[in-house]
């Protein structure tokens, strides 16, 4: 399973080489972070496309997994359990490194996840895996609402501090924003 997360890091890298303006990752001008835009369409585990306008005004964690990955099926219940706890103002979008649109959607449903997913490995999809320097999952890449990187150890700090990662994520931004 080791060598798995491996290969999906170079299956990852080959494929992002596809550039698309079906996401929008932009550095503007003065600042050095990245800024995010999803794809109009994401998918919810029973394939049913769903506006990218339910995540506007949220945190959104960008969540790198797949179904095969021991610690990602580890991490995920532990997520969904920090989602629940934080729906109103926080969202998970799904990037699955899966075989498959069924794999992904069946991890989906087995692990119950309640947020949305990019279409199985898009160009959007594996663009977002090159420009937030996924080298291995699961990786939980944490965006503010209007689109910037707050950290790139989403996972870690929910792990490491359940719940109150959150304000910790709030209060990064807000010194980014008071600068």
């Amino acid at each position: 399973m080791y060598l798995k997360c491996h290969v999906f890091r170079l299956f990852a890298i080959t494929l992002s080489l596809a550039v698309s303006s079906v996401v929008s990752i932009a550095k503007p001008k003065g600042e050095k972070a990245l800024k995010v835009s999803f794809p109009e369409e994401l998918f919810d585990a029973s394939g049913k496309a769903v506006s990218s306008k339910t995540l506007s005004g949220k945190y959104v964690g960008l969540y790198f997994s797949a179904s095969w990955c021991p610690p990602c099926r580890t991490f995920t219940p532990k997520l969904v359990e920090f989602h629940k706890a934080n729906k109103d103002k926080f969202e998970v979008l799904l990037v699955s490194a899966d075989n498959s649109s069924k794999a992904q959607a069946n991890y989906m449903k087995k692990y119950m996840m309640p947020w949305l997913a990019i279409k199985h490995q898009s160009t959007a999809a594996n663009l977002l895996v090159k420009k937030m320097g996924v080298s291995g999952i699961p990786y939980l890449v944490i965006l503010a609402p209007d689109g910037s990187v707050v950290t790139k150890d989403g996972r870690g700090d929910v792990d490491s501090m359940g719940n109150k990662a959150f304000l910790k994520w709030t209060n990064i931004q807000a010194e980014k924003v008071g600068r």
